[in-house]
């Protein structure tokens, strides 16, 4: 041990040397690390001592921690510069794989597969393009050249996946600012509306479709289903009610989980859209009768509409083949199935039903999604009727 004026230096078993000294806080210090030479030693505290004469002094535990601190940051932003680079479609695969809904939940399988569909599809022009290199003037050309395509719809919605990617993305630090800008962006559609089915052509549609199928018509048509939620239907979760006669006076449908079929998985059973859609819709009259007619002899588990084999759910595709001729026969070639819930939405909001009612029975979370399920109907000489002015006699 070298005892000093100021510090001692001591020397180590490795053969290096170790510098300390007291300083001016009473604690004694060392070097940060030890030195080949004595000499460097010596320097190192002539160098502390000088410090402390200027006033200038800092602990070398201090200093340690500035240095690892400016260290990692400087390695924080070349990691973030590097990271900038990562490609549209590499950031977009990480993407899916961590994004949550609003309670926190990964996207499900269906919402997935259409993500992927829209990045393999009209987003794949810019899936090479690195995410902190995309700019504004990019995607207003690209989503130029998709509008001339004429996929409006299909634009609006992979703009829309682009923007929320892109929000992360600048959330992430990756991008300074979304290059998504365009105001309308995510609204842009084909202005073709949903047309439902007249009260005569649905009465067409139930009294020419197969049989088997007609109270799922009405459990859509009336009921406000989903096709989803209509396959997914078991004996045990439909309730006749029958007057004292044995008369069927309602049926009750609890509605609490609905079928998707997925690209490479099939059909699966999961939950509802929204917590909304758990829900319980009552049904009256001779509808009511229609859907207790056919889950009459059904128990438990039994699928209302199964799959011909008796076992497997009702594939969209097998039921097309009678809805077709169905709707043919309604002269309505456009009709699609889910037109139906439209039907029920316009229905209920006419028989009196306010915006918060028709969200209930549809399982709607908010109201713009109700209004879209609201249609003119054909009733405007009954309603023009009742605007008629009592005159004075």
């Amino acid at each position: 041990m070298g005892r000093r004026s100021f510090g001692m230096i001591d020397k180590l078993p490795s053969g290096r040397f170790r510098a300390r000294y007291t300083g001016p806080d009473g604690r004694r210090h060392q070097a940060l690390a030890t030195f080949a030479l004595k000499t460097e030693a010596g320097n190192w505290l002539a160098e502390q001592q000088s410090a402390i004469a200027r006033g200038q002094w800092v602990p070398p535990e201090l200093v340690k921690a500035r240095l690892e601190a400016e260290a990692a940051a400087l390695a924080k932003a070349a990691a973030t510069e590097t990271a900038k680079h990562i490609t549209l479609g590499d950031y977009a695969a990480t993407w899916l794989r961590e994004r949550t809904n609003s309670k926190g939940e990964l996207l499900r399988v269906r919402t997935r597969e259409e993500y992927e569909r829209l990045l393999a599809g009209p987003l794949a022009g810019l899936r090479d393009v690195a995410v902190g290199d995309l700019r504004a003037a990019q995607v207003r050309k690209w989503r130029a050249e998709e509008l001339a395509r004429g996929t409006k719809t299909q634009t609006a919605r992979a703009y829309a996946l682009l923007a929320s990617i892109m929000k992360t993305a600048v959330a992430d630090k990756l991008a300074d600012e979304t290059p998504c800008t365009i105001k309308g962006g995510t609204k842009t559609s084909t202005g073709i509306k949903v047309l439902p089915p007249t009260d005569a052509e649905l009465e067409t549609i139930l009294a020419t479709i197969r049989p088997c199928y007609r109270a799922m018509v009405v459990a859509a048509a009336i009921g406000g289903l989903r096709y989803g939620e209509v396959i997914r239907l078991q004996a045990k979760n439909v309730l006749v009610e029958r007057d004292d006669q044995g008369g069927v006076v309602a049926v009750r449908l609890a509605v609490n989980e609905q079928v998707v079929w997925t690209k490479n998985n099939g059909a699966q059973v999961g939950e509802v859209k929204a917590a909304e859609s758990v829900r319980t819709v009552a049904i009256f009259g001779s509808d009511a009768r229609i859907i207790a007619d056919h889950v009459h002899g059904l128990i438990g588990n039994a699928l209302l509409f199964p799959a011909p084999d008796g076992t497997h759910y009702l594939h969209p595709t097998t039921f097309h083949r009678w809805w077709k001729k169905a709707r043919s026969a309604a002269g309505r070639d456009d009709l699609h199935f889910h037109a139906l819930r439209h039907y029920a939405g316009t229905a209920y909001a006419q028989a009196g039903a306010t915006v918060k009612e028709t969200m209930a029975r549809l399982g709607h979370s908010t109201t713009s999604a109700a209004m879209r399920y609201q249609h003119a109907g054909n009733r405007d000489d009954e309603l023009a009727a009742r605007l008629v002015r009592r005159t004075a006699r």
